[in-house]
C-alpha cells in the first residue's frame, strides 16, 4: 500500500506543477468586468507578465508591464512566490521520485528512501501553500478593488488563471500528504 500511496503522490505532485506552471504564465488572472465595459466586443484581461485586449473577430494584443518598480507590490510579490513555488514543485519532484520504493538508485537503504519521499512531501506541501498564497493574495487584491466605491480605476473579476492556480496548490498539498502518510519510520535496531 505504500509504494502504491507514493506513485500516486507523485503523480499528483507533477500534475499539480504543471498546473502550476500553466497558472503562472496564464494572461487571465483578471478580466475586467462585463459592468464596466463601454464595449462588449472587446474583452481586457492580465496576467502576472502582461495585459492584453481581445476583439469579437478574435485578434488580440498584449503587452508586457513595461518597469518592474512601477509595479504594485502585491503583484510583484505574486511573481517571487509563483515562480519560487515552480521552483520548490521541481525539486520536490526529483526528490519524490528517487525515493520511491519502486525506483533503484544504487544501494540505497529503505531508511534514505523514506526520508527522501518525506523531504519530497513536505517540499510538496511548501509548493503548494505557496502558490495558494499567491493566487489568494491576488485574488484578495482584485475583490478589494472591485467593491471599494472609492477605487478610480477599471474594474476587474477574478480569471481562469486563478481558480488554476487553487486546483494547482490542491493538488500539491495533496500529493505532498500522502507523500508524507506514506513513510514509515525504520524500526530501531536492539541494542
Amino acid at each position: 500500500m505504500g509504494a502504491g500511496l507514493q506513485v500516486v503522490g507523485v503523480l499528483l505532485g507533477v500534475v499539480s506543477w504543471c498546473l502550476q506552471s500553466s497558472c503562472t504564465s496564464s494572461q487571465v488572472w483578471r478580466t475586467r468586468s462585463q459592468m464596466e465595459s463601454v464595449s462588449s466586443s472587446q474583452r481586457q484581461f492580465e496576467g502576472l507578465w502582461m495585459s492584453c485586449a481581445s476583439t469579437s473577430l478574435g485578434s488580440i494584443q498584449c503587452s508586457r508591464f513595461r518597469t518592474l518598480l512601477g509595479l504594485p507590490v502585491h503583484l510583484q510579490t505574486c511573481r517571487a512566490l509563483m515562480i519560487l513555488s515552480l521552483l520548490i514543485g521541481l525539486v520536490s519532484i526529483l526528490v519524490s521520485v528517487l525515493g520511491l520504493k519502486c525506483t533503484r538508485l544504487g544501494r540505497t537503504s529503505e531508511q534514505v528512501k523514506g526520508q527522501l519521499v518525506l523531504s519530497g512531501g513536505v517540499l510538496f506541501l511548501l509548493s503548494g501553500v505557496l502558490t495558494l498564497i499567491a493566487v489568494s493574495w491576488y485574488a484578495g487584491r482584485v475583490i478589494q478593488d472591485f467593491y471599494d466605491p472609492m477605487y478610480g480605476g477599471v474594474r476587474y473579476e477574478l480569471g481562469t488563471g486563478l481558480y488554476v492556480g487553487w486546483a494547482a496548490s490542491s493538488l500539491a498539498i495533496l500529493g505532498g500528504s500522502m507523500l508524507c502518510c506514506s513513510y514509515t519510520k525504520p524500526p530501531h535496531a536492539a541494542r
